[in-house]
């Protein structure tokens, strides 16, 4: 099995490729023949008795190989050079070694630019819609965040041209905001990171309505209510009537005393009459 090795860089930077053999001091490049293969397919460059005899048009200006330990050397390197690499080693037409190396190239991600938009509000809660975009990096990445440090899930989608070109990244959000919050948003490739926070803010703080009593309390009081004007009603029928009656009663009355009076006298002139005679 071939024994591959893991060769880690950055868009930009110099990246050496080791190869598998190393040629003896005594000897010279002019004994072998050597083959930078990509993807086993793409030639590099090769070597034959100490000339190049072949180069890739898209390494040209940017690729050489030391002449003793048959290192290839890249710079500047771009993401199409991400991939496996194979140094391939012959002395007299005889393989003396055949390995990979694999080369994964990073490009880094624009920091992570958070906005909120706010698309519902009431006095309980404001509804946002957060988006949180990077961009010019590679290899494909994850987005994840915070908040309040507790994880919250990005619906996150990707752009890229290929697999092999920078990918922009874009992660939204829909949150209920009852208070203010801080969220934060990280985007993670090939074991590096860029991240970002945002101090969410409760938009509305408009006073609640009281709350209307409850359906019993409001059938209690129109009961008291319905009774207190029957009262008053029976009342108003029924006091008049026992008034006039108890009026009446007292004018029979006087009316009988006048009478009374009346009589008297006469019962005194006609005793006196008598007496008289």
């Amino acid at each position: 099995a071939l024994d591959k090795k893991v060769v880690k860089s950055k868009v930009g930077e110099k990246v050496s490729l080791p190869c598998c053999h190393e040629i003896p001091i005594s000897e010279s490049l002019h004994r072998y023949r050597v083959y930078w293969q990509k993807n086993i397919t793409d030639v590099v460059l090769a070597y034959s008795e100490g000339n190049m005899i072949s180069k890739h048009e898209r390494y040209q200006n940017r690729t050489e190989m030391d002449p003793w330990n048959l290192t290839l050397w890249i710079s500047p390197i771009e993401i199409p050079d991400n991939g496996s690499y194979q140094c391939v080693v012959q002395r007299n037409s005889v393989v003396v070694c055949d390995e990979s190396v694999i080369l994964f190239v990073t490009a880094d991600f624009s920091t992570p630019n958070i906005t909120a938009e706010v698309s519902a509000d009431s006095c309980k809660s404001t509804e946002m819609v957060i988006t949180c975009s990077s961009h010019g990096g590679f290899p494909k990445p994850k987005i994840s965040g915070t908040l309040n440090n507790v994880p919250v899930e990005w619906n996150a989608s990707w752009v890229s041209q290929s697999s092999l070109s920078p990918y922009n990244v874009t992660g939204t959000l829909v949150l209920n905001v009852t208070k203010d919050v801080n969220i934060t948003c990280s985007v993670e490739y090939s074991g590096l990171a860029k991240s970002s926070s945002l101090l969410l803010k409760k938009t509305n703080d408009c006073v609640v309505p009281p709350v209307p009593p409850p359906y019993n309390v409001i059938t209690a009081s129109i009961i008291i209510v319905i009774t207190f004007i029957l009262a008053i009603t029976l009342a108003a029928r029924y006091l008049p009537r026992h008034v006039c009656s108890h009026c009446c009663k007292r004018q029979i009355s006087a009316e009988e005393g006048v009478k009374d009076c009346t009589k008297a006298p006469m019962s005194d002139k006609g005793t006196a009459e008598t007496s008289s005679v």
